[in-house]
């Protein structure tokens, strides 16, 4: 007995199409107009007479990517379906392409990050109230998150390195957009180093954020929130050098970063116990008190010398989840955090929930290792900080797409597996009709009401502008 029909299978010439939600994707890169901005910006490495341009191949390989490949070769997943991708590059023909860009990476890394930056300016405008800008102010500032994640090589590619859990690869640095809970966010940098490099350096903490803020579109943010505190950088402990702190001040940035505490904590402890000055901790949705945590500020108990002016210490205590493994800096059965900011308003568990809001990062991670993060399938090192910006297009084109296409639904939220399951993977047909070709999405579809909603939307969001 078998649960499920047996049909007769064959292989014939039909007129179905595999990925049709990725029109979605498709009609993102011509709404923001990335095509043109990457055309431009990739024209002096493009042969006059090529048949395929380097911008082309780039956003085929950032496509690639964003439906579920992992290498260059899986282009042949948009190769089979030009009536949606158009003509896509051979293997060999990418191959080759991508060693010419990685012989002038500095200046293509450059010129692609430009092209990123007006087609982000573009589409911050497409999404409207939607915007992550929308709203921006020193209260509610945008923020830019910081961390570093391990990258595993499993061969000996060019500068791959030991890492400092006893691995071998790469440690690239990352910053990230947040669009808060009610999206997900986008890229701004991925900086590539070596296994070895380390967590907590600070010139490469302040290389990613220049990085970063040359992102943002210029306007109302005043490129960086430089004299507006419009911007806040947040990361862990790593980021919480008096080198970058210093760097960030001057910048005139807001900060939220991990501290780590003196020796004499437990002393510390001891006199906010004695003072009766902790404070409950709200909950990670913010809908109440979060049981058996608190916080309290620490600035007036300790030696703050060389660190920047204005900077705030507090302190939260809670007791470890059942099952969680104790920790050497746990103090009396409590789990001991800290972190500085010099945001000098806002209630205590208001700043501190902010800051535990940082474990987006994270997830903005794993997001981006399931688009050709998680190995550098390249042999040089140049190469790869090329594969590093493919990755960066894939990832903004989700978002962007999120952000103007699904405002109204719980879509905005999807991460890469399931905009894969239940979007991009939607069946259809592609037919002539008076010259024209339309794409038919298979009616039984769970999501092709959401697809083709989608679509009007980006399409109607340019005739407006």
């Amino acid at each position: 007995m078998f649960f499920y029909p047996r049909p007769r299978v064959d292989i014939a010439e039909v007129p179905s199409v595999s990925h049709a939600g990725a029109v979605l994707l498709t009609d993102t890169i011509g709404a923001t107009g990335l095509a043109h901005s990457l055309r431009e910006a990739l024209d002096p490495w493009t042969k006059p007479l090529a048949e395929h341009h380097a911008a082309k191949v780039s956003l085929d390989l950032a496509m690639t990517l964003a439906v579920g490949g992992e290498v260059a070769s899986d282009t042949d997943l948009l190769r089979c379906e030009p009536g949606v991708f158009g003509d896509v590059a051979s293997a060999p023909t990418i191959s080759r392409i991508l060693t010419a860009l990685a012989q002038d990476a500095p200046a293509v890394i450059e010129a692609i990050s430009q092209a990123r930056r007006v087609a982000r300016e573009r589409a911050w405008v497409l999404a409207g109230d939607h915007s992550p800008a929308a709203a921006a102010s020193a209260k509610k500032p945008l923020v830019i998150d910081l961390d570093a994640t391990l990258i595993t090589a499993h061969s000996e590619k060019e500068q791959a390195a030991p890492t400092f859990k006893r691995g071998y690869g790469f440690h690239p640095l990352c910053a990230f957009l947040d669009h808060g809970s009610d999206g997900t966010g986008e890229p701004l940098a991925i900086q590539l180093r070596p296994g070895n490099a380390g967590s907590n350096t600070a010139a490469d903490h302040i290389s990613v954020t220049r990085q970063a803020l040359a992102q943002l579109p210029a306007g109302p943010l005043v490129r960086g929130g430089q004299g507006s505190k419009k911007v806040l950088i947040r990361t862990d402990g790593a980021g919480g050098t008096k080198d970058f702190l210093q760097w960030l001040t001057r910048r005139r940035l807001a900060y939220s970063v991990g501290f780590t505490l003196p020796a004499n904590k437990p002393d510390l402890l001891k006199r906010i116990d004695e003072a009766a000055a902790w404070t409950p901790a709200y909950d990670s949705d913010d809908d109440g008190v979060r049981d058996g945590a608190f916080v309290a500020e620490l600035t007036g108990l300790l030696d703050l010398t060389g660190c920047p002016a204005g900077m705030r210490v507090i302190v939260r205590k809670e007791r470890p989840h059942p099952g969680a493994q104790l920790q050497i800096t746990d103090h009396e059965g409590m789990r001991i955090t800290a972190f500085a900011t010099n945001t000098p308003r806002g209630q205590l568990p208001t700043l501190e929930l902010r800051h535990r809001r940082r474990a987006r990062c994270e997830d903005r991670i794993r997001n981006a290792k399931d688009m050709g993060l998680e190995k550098f399938p390249l042999q040089g090192f140049a190469q790869n900080q090329i594969w590093c910006q493919i990755i960066q297009l894939a990832s903004e084109l989700v978002a962007w797409m999120q952000t103007i296409a699904l405002t109204s639904t719980d879509a905005r939220k999807w991460e890469p597996k399931r905009l894969r399951a239940r979007l991009f993977e939607v069946p259809a047909i592609l037919v002539r009709r008076a010259r024209r070709k339309i794409l038919h999405l298979a009616q039984h579809a769970p999501e092709a009401v959401k697809v083709l909603t989608g679509v009007n939307r980006l399409r109607t969001a340019v005739a407006q502008t």
